[in-house]
């Protein structure tokens, strides 16, 4: 069973509109790459240049934000949700 990505508004022209998708893989990495050979790009919306979670995107694992976890490295076992949050900003 592959795992639920919900997918925020703002990246959901990469997923036709879709605001939930579904991806295979043991881990965030794996997840990612998965998602990225259904919905070509949406992976470097993620990730910056370096390979690493962009700085206000927030990526959680269930209810875990995986900064606080594994990061990429970050277990997704089967059913789990994967949520990508953008960081808002402002004072």
């Amino acid at each position: 069973m592959p795992v639920s990505v919900r997918i925020p508004t703002i990246l959901r022209t990469y997923t036709g509109g879709e605001s939930e998708v579904t991806a295979s893989g043991a881990t965030l990495a794996e997840v990612l790459d998965d998602l990225d050979g259904s919905y070509n790009g949406i992976k470097g919306r993620i990730l910056d240049e370096s390979g690493a979670l962009r700085r206000f995107v927030n990526v959680y694992v269930g209810n875990d934000d995986v900064r606080f976890l594994d990061n990429l490295d970050t277990p997704t076992p089967d059913g789990t949700q994967v949520s990508v949050i953008p960081a808002v900003a402002g004072g």
